[in-house]
C-alpha cells in the first residue's frame, strides 16, 4: 500500500503577500485559490516537479504565522540558490555536509525552508 503526502499547511500572516512570494519569487505553481466561506480560503502552491503541494490561506491550520519548518530535494543547490537570488530571495550560502548540499531561506513570515542537493551514490 502506498502512502503519499499531498499537502503540507504552512502558517501565513498574510495570504496575498505570500501567494506572491511563493508563485513570483520562488517559482511555486499557482493550483488554487478559493474561498470557501467567510472563514475559509484556500490557496494550494506547488513546487516545480513535486508531488506535494503546500497550502495557505485564512482557516487552513492552527499553527502560527513562521512556525513551519520543510526540506525539498532540488537537482542543484547552487542552482536553486542562483534561481532564489535573481528573483530577489535571500538564501544562505551553500551548505556541503556529509548527506548532502542544503541552502536555507525562509518566507515573509519566518517559515523556515531547507534545499538539499542529494549526495552522490558512489558504488562500491
Amino acid at each position: 500500500m502506498d502512502w503519499k503526502i499531498e499537502l503540507v499547511p504552512v502558517p501565513v500572516s498574510d495570504v496575498d503577500a505570500a501567494k506572491n512570494f511563493y508563485v513570483n519569487q520562488v517559482g511555486f505553481a499557482d493550483d488554487f485559490d478559493q474561498r470557501v466561506n467567510e472563514d475559509l480560503r484556500f490557496v494550494q502552491l506547488t513546487p516545480p516537479g513535486s508531488a506535494c503541494s503546500v497550502v495557505i490561506g485564512e482557516g487552513t491550520t492552527d499553527m502560527v504565522p513562521g512556525s513551519q519548518r520543510i526540506q525539498i530535494v532540488v537537482p542543484n543547490a547552487a542552482g536553486a540558490r542562483q534561481h532564489l537570488l535573481n528573483a530577489g530571495v535571500e538564501t544562505s550560502e551553500v551548505t556541503p555536509l556529509d548527506w548532502g548540499t542544503f541552502v536555507y531561506f525562509s518566507d515573509p513570515d519566518g517559515n523556515q525552508w531547507s534545499l538539499q542537493e542529494l549526495p552522490a551514490v558512489t558504488e562500491s
